[in-house]
């Protein structure tokens, strides 16, 4: 049997078109502190020596795909929260919501994040 790694989950890389007003956007909305930041990339966490957290850097040349992952949020109150983001700049995307419990948003380059309703028990 094998051991597992002792791993630390240290951040997520974001590919992004401006990488520094993207962080910017996510911190406010996030309520984050930045820990670095260059012409290039900024970092972003919850508290300066919490983590994961989320580094934005520039979209590596050449690609052209979008990344297949996308954060969930539970806030105490879904439609305060999609209000608040949506004041900062996100939009909502076109997906058919329905019964669903979440809204789905964009963020200012289009990469969209859910803002999940109340846990069902």
């Amino acid at each position: 049997m094998l051991t597992p790694m002792a791993l630390e989950w240290e951040q997520i890389i974001v590919d992004s078109s401006d990488p520094i007003a993207l962080g910017r956007w996510w911190a406010e909305a996030l309520g984050w502190v930045v820990v670095d930041e260059s012409e290039e990339i900024i970092e972003i966490r919850p508290e300066p020596d919490q983590m994961p957290g989320l580094l934005f850097v520039p979209v590596p040349e050449g690609k052209t795909s979008k990344n297949r992952l996308h954060p969930d949020f539970r806030p105490d109150d879904q439609e305060a929260e999609v209000a608040r983001l949506l004041s900062l700049g996100a939009l909502r995307a076109d997906t058919v919501q329905g019964e669903q419990h979440w809204v789905t948003l964009l963020d200012p380059e289009g990469n969209e994040f859910c803002v999940l309703g109340e846990r069902k028990s």
